[in-house]
């Protein structure tokens, strides 16, 4: 790979949302400068199915590296190996609890726990509702360690005629925080998506 772009890890979760962690693949894809590395659980890839009906290998096939959620020798599992930092999204109870714990029992928390340690930026989407004491716990873990908790809640002020549109206007704020550029993209009311490399696709028609 090109030594040159810089490197964002994608780490896919069972929690409901897994269009965040498409259309974020997505949009890195369409990126000279950017490099994903995507890691997704198994219950993960069990929910990629039942929301989207999409293949493990039409995902595979939007980031420019995979890693096995299994595989703890991987290059993302090491400080050494540069990276941006990790978005989890989305990110179950079960993950978030293992990251604010620093518990790396796979590839995601110990991903998770090697870009916190280092210093880069790590970004939770956590999808649960309500909150019990623990989740918020873990939220404010995550957070006093330098982690940003990012729920994606939906914003109606750009009065989205679409469920794509709404998921777009959380991934570009989320990317915007990484120096992706995200332009077309909702990052404030009065904004407009005309994501031109975002066209009509099949996850449309799914939404």
């Amino acid at each position: 790979m090109n030594e040159q772009k810089k490197r964002l890890v994608i780490a896919m979760t069972g929690a409901t949302g897994a269009i965040y962690g498409i259309r974020m693949l997505q949009v890195l894809q369409q990126q000279d400068d950017w490099e994903s590395h995507l890691v997704i659980s198994s219950a993960g890839l069990v929910n990629l199915k039942h929301e989207l009906d999409m293949p493990r290998n039409e995902l595979y096939a939007l980031a420019d590296v995979t890693h096995g959620i299994d595989d703890i020798a991987s290059s993302i599992a090491s400080g050494s190996f540069k990276t941006e930092g990790v978005v989890v999204a989305p990110c179950s109870m079960k993950t978030l609890a293992a990251i604010a714990h620093g518990f790396g029992d796979n590839l995601i928390s110990r991903s998770a726990d090697v870009a916190l340690k280092e210093r880069r930026r790590v970004v939770i989407m956590p999808r649960e509702t309500p909150l019990n004491l623990a989740h918020i716990r873990n939220m404010a873990s995550v957070t006093e360690m330098g982690g940003i908790i990012f729920p994606p809640m939906p914003a109606f002020y750009n009065k989205s005629n679409s469920i794509i549109a709404m998921v777009d206007e959380g991934v570009g704020r989320v990317l915007d925080m990484f120096g992706v550029n995200v332009e077309g993209l909702y990052i404030h009311p009065g904004r407009l998506v005309n994501f031109r490399f975002l066209k009509a696709t099949n996850l449309g028609s799914r939404s």
